[in-house]
């Protein structure tokens, strides 16, 4: 199996290569140059390969949430090689492939996701190891405040840029719940890449026309009067 990768949905830009199980990636911290830089690291990736978009078998896009503009990015790039080339598509959920790196890395298998969103809010979302090793969603994924996130009485860890900004609340709200937390994670296209091939062994890929971003939130930004209102 074949699957190209991408993710710029923070400030991570990267692009990864699975073939057969092995994954190469192109990753950098780069916030506002991803549009430069993505394209270059996928023909990096394709050339060293000796790969060909028609010799995919899907591409798998990190489909946010997370940046406006990065996740334009990713699906843009996306969408053209893969109307290209004909191809398959896998989203990943940006919380997923976070969770996802944390599950690989230690043995913690209930997973606390808080991606900050700004507006004084975050991206949560509550991830468990299944029987494969595979983060899978516990309830749903949500944008709100850190006060009001709900860990639906599991006991996990807490991960993502959420946990630096509003370390405070999270552990005032989730009390006991919370084992511990490290705030350096970012989502990557090696995870991306990996939930692609999952994906694609299970069976849920989509086409090209149905593989969107999500926002979480319906608003890019709030009015004044909109965030003065939240406050109180």
């Amino acid at each position: 199996m074949k699957i190209l990768a991408v993710d710029t949905a923070t400030e991570a830009c990267s692009a990864a290569l699975y073939i057969d199980g092995e994954i190469q990636q192109r990753f950098e911290i780069a916030p506002r140059k991803h549009a430069q830089l993505l394209l270059p690291m996928i023909d990096s990736l394709m050339a060293e390969a000796g790969l060909k978009p028609q010799q995919l078998d899907a591409i798998a896009f990190g489909c946010g949430p997370g940046s406006f503009t990065g996740l334009r990015i990713a699906t843009g790039v996306m969408q053209g090689i893969a109307y290209g080339a004909d191809l398959p598509v896998v989203p990943v959920s940006t919380l997923a492939a976070i969770s996802q790196a944390c599950l690989q890395k230690t043995a913690y298998d209930t997973i606390f996701t808080a991606v900050d969103a700004r507006m004084d809010e975050i991206y949560w979302a509550v991830y468990q190891r299944d029987s494969e090793g595979v983060a899978q969603l516990i309830g749903k994924e949500k944008v709100q405040p850190a006060t009001d996130v709900n860990a639906l009485a599991l006991t996990g860890y807490g991960i993502g840029s959420g946990w630096q900004r509003y370390q405070q609340e999270l552990t005032a709200r989730l009390g006991e719940q919370v084992i511990g937390f490290d705030a350096e994670y970012l989502p990557s296209s090696a995870q991306v890449a990996y939930l692609g091939a999952i994906g694609v062994q299970r069976q849920q890929t989509v086409s090209v026309e149905q593989a969107m971003p999500v926002y979480l939130r319906d608003k890019v930004a709030k009015t004044t009067a909109e965030r003065e209102a939240l406050k109180n």
